[in-house]
C-alpha cells in the first residue's frame, strides 16, 4: 500500500498536479513512504534535487495536503485517505555520515588490530 501511495506521490509532482509555485520549482523525489499498521497515516519522505529548499517544499506540500490527500485515495481506491506526513528523508545524510565515522582514523585503528 506505501508503494502505491510513493508512486501517485511521485507521479502527481513529476506531472506539476500541485498548482503551487515552490514545489514547481523543485525536482522532488519520494523515495519511501511509510503507513503505519491502521492505515489512517502516512509519513512521505522527500528529497528535492540539490537539497535546497527542502523546508519551503514541506510547507508547500503541507499546504496543498488536502488536495493531495484526495487524489491519493482515488488513485489507490482506498476508503480513507491517510493523513500525509511530510518528512525530510535523511537516510543519504545518515549514511555519508556513518561512511566519516567508518572512514575515521579511530575506527581504522581498531579494525587494523584485528
Amino acid at each position: 500500500m506505501g508503494e502505491l501511495i510513493r508512486h501517485k506521490l511521485a507521479e502527481m509532482l513529476s506531472r506539476s498536479e500541485v498548482q503551487d509555485d515552490v514545489i514547481a520549482g523543485h525536482v522532488i523525489t519520494v523515495p519511501q513512504v511509510r503507513l503505519s499498521p491502521d492505515l489512517k497515516l502516512a509519513t512521505v519522505y522527500i528529497v528535492t534535487l540539490g537539497d535546497s529548499g527542502t523546508d519551503e517544499v514541506i510547507a508547500a506540500l503541507n499546504r496543498n495536503k488536502k488536495y493531495i490527500r484526495g487524489e491519493v485515495a482515488r488513485s489507490v481506491n482506498l476508503k480513507f485517505a491517510p493523513d500525509l506526513r511530510f518528512r525530510r528523508d535523511e537516510t543519504f545524510e545518515e549514511a555519508c555520515r556513518i561512511d566519516a565515522l567508518l572512514a575515521s582514523q579511530k575506527v581504522r585503528q581498531d579494525v587494523d588490530k584485528d
